[in-house]
């Protein structure tokens, strides 16, 4: 009979055993699959990301973006470069319209991308599957790739850099929003604000440097071969940039003026625009230097016209701490360095 009580007592006592360990290893399963579970979850909650936008109206257009874009078209030189800057390249499956080459940091990715000489056709970005345009408003004229709305409808979200034409005026702040921008939709916003404050503090070391100084006499313009010039005034990237570093923009409209009202605003330093194959650096500012109509204002006396290419000055992006930098240097250090 003891023998029975005992033999049962150990049988019982295993059967618990079993059941502690059986629930341990349960909740050991339990905990890993939560943790799992948080991990995941964790790694995913940047999206969605909603972002404004908008369409050829110009009125506001909110995009939900569900992940990153995998299949990115990217036109002009702000959109490209934005992209590379922010470790991007490898989304990008279609890029053209550079009116520069590429930053040098950036040529090795770029040379991976397929680049188009030729903007690519609706039904070749269709025919992609790309799942993001990032561009200029121009792109989004009937003429070329219609309204968002086209694009919207197919699934394909688009972003158009702000100071491209819808709106007005153009601005630093517009700038760092469309990088900030970015970086939100790709989810690295850790670079983008990296780069927006680069420039921030640039700007702002640039203000307390010169708030003793007296006022630059400038203007910021583009030469064209009728004798015109188009000017860059405070409501362009340049000109904001240049007004918030002590330049006085002597004209500060943007608008087309001839030699006549050049020579009246009498500038100390002139910024003269290039781009591309249309307007080389030196040619810029030879047809300022060379004319002899102007001899007699003073920055033609002085030497002090400075080219800068258009990627800093207009739909800025990435490139917008060098046309600081560019802005800062004619302002100043070419001065001292005479």
């Amino acid at each position: 009979m003891k023998r029975i009580v005992k033999f049962l007592s150990i049988f019982i006592l295993a059967i618990i055993m079993l059941n502690l360990v059986g629930c341990n290893d349960g909740e050991e399963e339990t905990a890993k699959e939560v943790k799992q579970e948080t991990s995941n979850k964790s790694s995913n909650s940047h999206y969605p990301v909603t972002i404004t936008t908008y369409n050829w109206n110009k009125e506001p257009v909110e995009i939900t973006f569900e992940k990153a874009p995998e299949k990115v078209v990217a036109i002009y030189q702000s959109s490209i470069e934005t992209l590379l800057a922010l470790g991007q390249g490898d989304k990008i499956v279609a890029a053209s319209f550079l009116d520069d080459p590429v930053k040098d940091e950036y040529k090795e990715a770029f040379d991976k991308i397929k680049y188009y000489e030729q903007l690519p056709t609706k039904e070749e970005i269709l025919a992609m599957e790309a799942d993001f345009i990032t561009s200029w408003y121009s792109l989004f004229s009937e003429k070329n790739y219609g309204d968002v709305s086209f694009w919207h409808e197919r699934g394909v979200n688009t972003y158009i850099q702000q100071n491209s034409g819808v709106k007005s005026p153009n601005s630093l702040e517009n700038e760092y929003e469309d990088i900030i921008n970015m970086g939100k939709i790709f989810d690295v916003e850790d670079k983008a604000n990296q780069i927006v404050d680069d420039m921030k503090i640039k700007i702002k070391e640039a203000k307390e440097s010169v708030k003793d100084k007296k006022l630059v006499k400038t203007v910021i313009l583009e030469s064209s071969k009728e004798g015109q010039y188009r000017i860059y005034g405070e409501d362009s990237i340049g000109g904001d940039i240049a007004s918030q570093v002590g330049a006085d923009l002597v004209v500060d409209r943007n608008d087309n003026i001839g030699v006549e009202d050049l020579i009246k605003s009498n500038p100390d330093v002139i910024f003269t625009v290039y781009y591309g194959d249309s307007i080389k650096s030196k040619e810029a500012v030879n047809n300022i230097m060379d004319n002899p109509a102007l001899s007699s204002v003073p920055a033609i006396k002085n030497e002090r016209v400075n080219p800068i290419v258009l990627s800093e000055v207009y739909a800025s992006g990435v490139r917008t701490l060098d046309g600081i930098n560019t802005i800062i240097d004619g302002l100043y250090n070419s001065q001292e360095s005479k």
